[in-house]
C-alpha cells in the first residue's frame, strides 16, 4: 500500500516569522503579504491533501539556542498546540497525526515532553528539534532519552535526519522513521552517496570511469541498461553532464534514495533475523578503511546500547 506525508517546515524560515499563543504569523514568499498559520489552519490543510501521515503544528527552535526559557515555552507550546490538532483532525481514522516533541538538548525538557505528548496517545511520535547545528554526542543523548520512554508500538520518527551514519546509529537507539532533503541536495552537486562513502562524480578521475555508480546497486541507475529497464549509467556520464545539464542530478538522486531506502531496508532485515549488531559493524567496516577513523559519537552511542566497534 502507498503511502503519503506531509507536514511544514518553520525552524528553517524563523527569522521570516512571529510565533505567539494563536499560530505563526510570516510573509508570503510570493507577494509579501502577511500569513498566519495556526494549529487548526495546518491541520485542515493536511485534511485536504488527504497524506496517510500528517504532523501537528509545534514551535520549535534551534537546539543551540542559548534561551532556555524560551525553549521551555516552546515545549509547552507545542503541547498545547497538539490538544489543539487534534481537536481540530477531521479523519482521524484514516490519517493518523504524530506529535513532535520539543525541548531542545535539556534532557530533563525532553522527558517532561515525552511524558505530555505520550499521554495523548497519538498514532505515532517524532522527535523534532534536532539537527540543528548541535554536536552528535547531543543528538545520540536526546534520541536515547526520548526513545527509551516511548511505546513499544508505536512509530518512533526522528526529524531532519538523513546522513546513513545518522540513520544506522539511530535505528540501533530505537527510532523507526526519518526525513532529510540531503540525498537529493547532494545529488544537484554530483554526489553520489554508495555503501563506501560519498563519491563526488564532478572529479576528474571519474572521467574515463564507465563502471556503475555504485558496483552491485540494485537502483535503476546501476544495473545494466535494458536489464528490466534499467539504464546502465556510469561514473564517466555522471561526470561529463553533471554540469551542464539537469540529468546527471536527476540520476543520482533515484540512485542516493534507492541507497537510502535499501539501507532501511537491511536494517529491517537484520533486526527481524536477530542480527542487527553484525549489520552495523558491516556498515561501518565499510564505509570507513580503518577503525581509528571510526567517529566516536558513533562509536559512544552504540556502546550505550551493547554494540561494540571495536572489539572483534
Amino acid at each position: 500500500m502507498s503511502s503519503s506525508f506531509y507536514s511544514f517546515q518553520m525552524v528553517s524560515l524563523l527569522e521570516l516569522a512571529t510565533v505567539t499563543e494563536e499560530g505563526v504569523r510570516f510573509l508570503s514568499p510570493h507577494d509579501n503579504s502577511p500569513m498566519l498559520l495556526t494549529p487548526e489552519h495546518s491541520i485542515s490543510l493536511q485534511n485536504t491533501i488527504g497524506s496517510d501521515i500528517i504532523m501537528q503544528l509545534d514551535d520549535v527552535l534551534v537546539t543551540t539556542s542559548p534561551d532556555k526559557a524560551r525553549m521551555r515555552e516552546a515545549m509547552e507550546r507545542s503541547v498545547r498546540w497538539l490538544d489543539r490538532c487534534i481537536a481540530a483532525h477531521a479523519n482521524p481514522s484514516t490519517q493518523n497525526l504524530f506529535c513532535i516533541i520539543q525541548g531542545g538538548l535539556d534532557l530533563e525538557l525532553r522527558r517532561e515532553c515525552v511524558r505530555e505528548m505520550v499521554a495523548r496517545d497519538t498514532p505515532g511520535i517524532a522527535v523534532g528539534g534536532l539537527s540543528g547545528g548541535e554536536a552528535k554526542d547531543d543528538y545520540c543523548r536526546v534520541v536515547a532519552a526520548c526513545t527509551e520512554m516511548l511505546p513499544e508500538r508505536k512509530p518512533r520518527y526522528v526529524m531532519g535526519i538523513g546522513y546513513p551514519e545518522d540513520l544506522v546509529v539511530s535505528v540501533a537507539l530505537g527510532a523507526d522513521m526519518f526525513d532529510c532533503v540531503w540525498p537529493t541536495r547532494t545529488a544537484r552537486f554530483g554526489n553520489a552517496v554508495t555503501s563506501r562513502g560519498v563519491l563526488n562524480l564532478r572529479n576528474r578521475q571519474y572521467a574515463e570511469d564507465f563502471g556503475p555508480v555504485e558496483e552491485g546497486c540494485g537502483c535503476p541507475c546501476c544495473r545494466p541498461a535494458g536489464e528490466d529497464g534499467a539504464l546502465g549509467v556510469t561514473r564517466a556520464f555522471v561526470y561529463h553532464n553533471t554540469a551542464k545539464e539537469t540529468v546527471a542530478a536527476h540520476l543520482l538522486t533515484i540512485h542516493n534514495v534507492w541507497y537510502q531506502l535499501n539501507l532501511m531496508r537491511e536494517a529491517r532485515e537484520a533486526i527481524i533475523a536477530d542480527r542487527f549488531p553484525a549489520f552495523v559493524r558491516t556498515f561501518f567496516a565499510n564505509l570507513y578503511p580503518a577503525r581509528e577513523k571510526y567517529p566516536s559519537w558513533a562509536v559512544n552511542a552504540l556502546q550505550g546500547v551493547g554494540i561494540d566497534l571495536i572489539k572483534d
